[in-house]
């Protein structure tokens, strides 16, 4: 079989990302994945490129990976943090990208809690833009990482049922994970109170269900999502009491799943809210694989990206 062609200037979300290139980033990341273990973590690959991350919203895990990401393919790399930018003297974030674009960098890695803005960025310059992460719209990396995670695990991803559990509303990584996942032939269903599942969701060939236990039946995948309360404006929950009884995620109702499922979360957890402790930490959780996993497949999209860009 031919490997697929990386085609795209950005990586945007994953809507006209194919199978065939998500199977290119896979395979790309297992290449690199070997380089975080040697004594010297470090390749060639993007010497002379310069990276700038530029995150308006917290990150640790994205942040730090981007930057780790980066570092091993040898590249330069700049963060700016929104809270010293002069984005807090008025200044847009276009105009703060096309100052940034004025000193000849090769790429910014672009979270904002406003969706869209990546977007807007890839619009207005000539750079290459990375969404890390915008409002409530998209979140790519993380959904390559994830399906990278489970087909690591479990290998192809046909008739595999992931099944997704948490706030779906407000969540850029289920809006990404269910694009990626359908994509790569899995079945997804997803799962929580019915005022945090979108109006709809029907209609991207998912599942939807307000029973945990209907979701976690005969599931291969089970992925927790945090509870987003800085996005949720209004309420729509009596109590969080009343969440974690219906929905946690804890190893009786585990039982329900395959017996070998994969746990997983985004993070950052809140441990005893979505997911229990000792679920979290048990022998099915591949969550702490994920964050190591974030590094390769983060090194895959920036070589793809900028050694297009020099071809």
């Amino acid at each position: 079989m031919t490997m697929a062609q990386w085609t795209h200037k950005h990586l945007l979300d994953l809507d006209d990302v194919s199978r065939d290139e998500i199977e290119l980033i896979i395979e790309t990341a297992r290449s690199f994945k070997e380089v975080s273990s040697r004594e010297v973590k470090k390749v060639p690959a993007l010497r002379g490129k310069t990276v700038v991350l530029l995150f308006f919203e917290p990150s640790t895990r994205t942040r730090v990976s981007f930057e780790l990401a980066a570092k091993r393919l040898s590249a330069d790399t700049l963060s700016i943090a929104a809270n010293v930018s002069s984005v807090t003297k008025g200044e847009t974030v276009l105009d703060t990208a096309l100052n940034i674009e004025a000193m000849n960098v090769d790429a910014m890695v672009v979270r904002h809690q406003a969706s869209g803005v990546p977007q807007i960025l890839a619009k207005g310059t000539k750079t290459v833009i990375i969404n890390a992460g915008d409002g409530c719209r998209a979140h790519p990396t993380q959904a390559l990482l994830d399906v990278f995670t489970m087909v690591d695990k479990i290998g192809p991803l046909d008739g595999k049922k992931v099944t997704i559990i948490g706030d779906i509303l407000h969540s850029r990584v289920a809006r990404s994970n269910i694009g990626a996942l359908i994509t790569m032939g899995a079945h997804v269903t997803v799962c929580g109170p019915g005022t945090l599942i979108p109006l709809g969701m029907e209609q991207y060939g998912v599942e939807v269900t307000t029973s945990i236990d209907r979701a976690l039946d005969g599931a291969d995948v089970v992925m927790a999502l945090r509870m987003q309360k800085e996005r949720q404006q209004e309420l729509y929950l009596p109590s969080m009491t009343e969440y974690i009884k219906e929905f946690c995620i804890t190893s009786e109702r585990l039982k329900k799943a395959k017996p070998h499922a994969l746990v997983m979360h985004p993070g950052p957890m809140n441990r005893g809210v979505e997911i229990a402790a000792n679920v979290a930490d048990g022998a099915q959780s591949v969550i702490l694989e994920q964050v190591t996993n974030g590094i390769a497949v983060r090194m895959a999209v920036l070589y793809l990206l900028l050694s297009r860009k020099t071809e």
